[in-house]
């Protein structure tokens, strides 16, 4: 078989390397693996997934570690990766005991409506590399409270993290046919997606390959899809007087993990009186944003993106909106030619008439211009996608405004876009999702609902229509 080889970022070392993985092996063992998980009870399958976060706890150095050295992310945001991979146990069983609860309701004639959730059977999971713990984990953990065997196939340039979370749920009980890794790239994902012997597909990705997904399921309603987008999200700048924290707000929204963020702000749309001073202002604090390796000192601020092709694409896009009539703002440079980190770029393309709707996954922040909010409005509603959308303003009334009229599923008020709660539902509309939130609301994509009619003892008569006997 041929191998996978995961390289850090940082310094283009060879981290992990794995055989990729057989396809009909891992659905057929996950396939064995199902009933006898679904069988035991909800508190046995929630008891062992609260050692699942004991046993993270344990190794949580270790696991920050890895994650910092495969995907270049700082030290300190992986160890808060790790963390958010402990509380979403606690975070999903509260979720599935308030989505999924059972209910009994009286009827007539001594009988009673029951209500039940069953798991879907053997679920894929597709797993990004900007959280190659986090992410994944958030559908891997409802899924199995709920009673799911799950195939998980990480991103294949962060493998190693996903082998590592794995293992962490087999050293807390959970069998090994009940989850199971698939190692591979794109060919391996498709082949899992298009499997006859899945029963549903939680994926986390680009626009490009969840519409295509979308095509595919198309012809299997039976199966549950749910999907996970990304975002051209757009951060708004209206009447606010203090302008050091919005630029705060926004270095956060738009360069927190490199830009590689579903919910990282793409667009800054902002009042023309406040352009110069606020752009200068973010400019002064980009200038002084540290871009170094994960285990630098004194800590970065951000590390590198994923590898020399997104570095090189980033590259080519900010070249291609400056050849459209972009002005620069902050260039986007490359310190280390052979290695994959660049510095945030900032372009004003508010003269550019065909702005590309894309998501540009990388620490690059596109400026528009106005004088009227409702053409700020319109201007963030611009767009395919609809993830998070954000507004800086001191002004009640134009939050009102913007929640009643901007589509996205996250709208925040002098809040960045990203960093959503895992205590509620994350997902969007349009190119970002398909009304499948994830985080709080993953338990109703994991357990499909079951309505009984039950009486203990069979009681019927026909009243009209019978010829007489």
């Amino acid at each position: 078989m041929a191998a996978l080889i995961s390289f850090e970022p940082a310094t283009g070392n060879e981290l992990w390397r794995g055989a990729t993985g057989d396809v009909e092996l891992e659905v057929a063992t996950a396939r064995d693996g199902f009933l006898p998980w679904a069988t035991k009870s909800l508190a046995y399958r929630i008891e062992t997934l609260r050692r699942f976060a004991n046993v993270v706890r344990q190794r949580s150095d270790s696991f920050a570690d890895l994650i910092a050295r495969e995907t270049g992310k700082p030290l300190w945001e992986a160890r808060a990766e790790v963390d958010s991979v402990i509380a979403k146990v606690d975070i999903s069983v509260t979720a599935y005991a308030e989505r999924t609860a059972q209910r009994r309701m009286e009827a007539p004639m001594n009988s009673r409506v029951a209500l039940r959730h069953k798991p879907h059977g053997v679920l894929a999971v597709l797993g990004p590399y900007n959280f190659p713990a986090h992410l994944p984990n958030g559908h891997i953990i409802p899924a199995l409270i709920a009673g799911n065997a799950v195939v998980f196939k990480p991103s294949e340039k962060t493998p190693a993290s996903g082998f590592f979370l794995v293992d962490c749920l087999y050293a807390a009980g959970v069998p090994e046919d009940t989850v199971r890794v698939l190692v591979g790239g794109p060919a391996e994902g498709r082949a899992l997606a298009t499997h006859p012997g899945i029963d549903g597909l939680l994926f986390t990705g680009s626009a490009r390959v969840g519409l295509a997904l979308n095509r595919h399921f198309a012809d299997t309603p039976e199966k549950i899809l749910a999907l996970e987008m990304g975002g051209n999200n757009p951060i708004v700048v209206w009447d606010t007087p203090d302008l050091y924290t919005a630029a705060i707000l926004i270095v956060q929204s738009a360069f927190a993990t490199a830009g590689q963020r579903c919910t990282a702000a793409r667009r800054l749309i902002v009042q023309d009186s406040l352009a110069e001073p606020l752009l200068a202002e973010l400019a002064r604090l980009v200038g002084r944003l540290i871009v170094g390796a994960p285990h630098d000192t004194p800590p970065p601020f951000m590390g590198p993106v994923i590898d020399n092709e997104t570095a090189d694409g980033l590259a080519e896009s900010f070249l291609a909106l400056l050849m459209k009539g972009g002005r620069p703002i902050r260039h986007m440079a490359r310190p280390d030619p052979a290695r994959p980190f660049v510095t945030p770029g900032i372009i004003d393309v508010t003269d550019i008439t065909d702005r590309p709707d894309i998501e540009l996954f990388g620490p690059l922040l596109q400026v528009i211009r106005t004088d009227d909010f409702g053409a700020a409005i319109a201007e963030a509603n611009n767009t395919r996608y609809g993830l998070s959308a954000s507004l800086i303003t001191q002004t009640p009334a134009l939050f009102d405004r913007f929640w009643a009229s901007v589509r996205a599923g996250i709208i925040n008020w002098n809040k960045p876009t990203n960093g959503a709660s895992s205590s509620a539902p994350f997902g969007g509309v349009g190119w970002s999702g398909n009304h499948r939130p994830g985080a709080y609301y993953a338990a109703d994509y994991c357990a499909y609902p079951v309505v009984s009619s039950e009486a203990e003892a069979a009681r019927a008569a026909i009243g009209v229509g019978l010829a007489d006997g």
